[in-house]
């Protein structure tokens, strides 16, 4: 008898998977060139399941917005249930990695702080998460050694390193866990390195990890939604 795959595979988390959490100012770089201040905590917000875009699939400008910028990130997939883990054991939660973009409405964004609100419109809206294909963990020994980069149409616009974080892969795992229970086929976003900057309908975002050719790179168009 042949033994049945999982209906659920790690591999395709993004048709399954519930919970998209995502950090904000992980690299000094990008907080620098934001002019926000460096905090003692991680800045957490949230995107709706609706927000991902497998590869090859469109990103959609929402209809508000007339600044969309590209946002590149690690994420890291969960591969079990995971509450309140401590540091030393959070990488044990670890199922794998994906190349994913927080596509940003800054026009919105910029309001919502003025305002004091939260970022949801700017950060959540439908498909405002492009994921590449699914990293096994065993293919990244070390998250904290790999090198990122985004082109626009061919032209590199941000590169950066996992190993500038300022907070790392175990802490945040623990820190989110702690407050938000984590569940196989969620996902953390780690933050972007600085160049993030505007998309224009029908640009052509590509994105990837130096060295894995599994994911030497993801490539999506840019839509205005309907």
């Amino acid at each position: 008898v042949g033994v049945m795959a999982p209906s659920r595979p790690l591999s395709r988390f993004w048709e399954w998977g519930k919970n998209i959490v995502c950090v904000g100012r992980n690299y000094a770089d990008h907080v620098r060139e934001m002019r926000s201040a460096v905090l003692s905590e991680p800045v957490l917000f949230l995107k709706p399941s609706t927000a991902y875009v497998p590869e090859g699939s469109p990103i959609l400008m929402p209809a508000y917005s007339r600044n969309l910028h590209h946002e590149l990130e690690l994420g890291v997939v969960m591969g079990k249930r995971c509450r309140a883990a401590p540091e030393s054991a959070a990488m044990d939660y670890v199922g794998g990695y994906a190349l994913c973009l927080d596509m940003t409405a800054r026009d919105v964004q910029d309001e919502c702080k003025k305002k004091g609100l939260p970022w949801t419109l700017a950060k959540s809206f439908t498909a405002s998460c492009p994921v590449s294909a699914f990293v096994p963990k065993e293919k990244i020994p070390d998250p904290h050694n790999l090198k990122l980069w985004l082109k626009v149409n061919g032209e590199l616009r941000q590169e950066g390193e996992t190993s500038s974080m300022i907070f790392s892969i175990p802490y945040i795992i623990s820190y989110v866990s702690k407050i938000i229970t984590l569940e196989e086929g969620d996902i953390i976003l780690t933050g972007t390195p600085k160049g993030v900057g505007p998309v224009k309908e029908n640009d052509e975002i590509e994105a990837g990890i130096h060295g894995l050719p599994k994911v030497s790179s993801a490539t999506f168009p840019v839509r205005l939604q309907e």
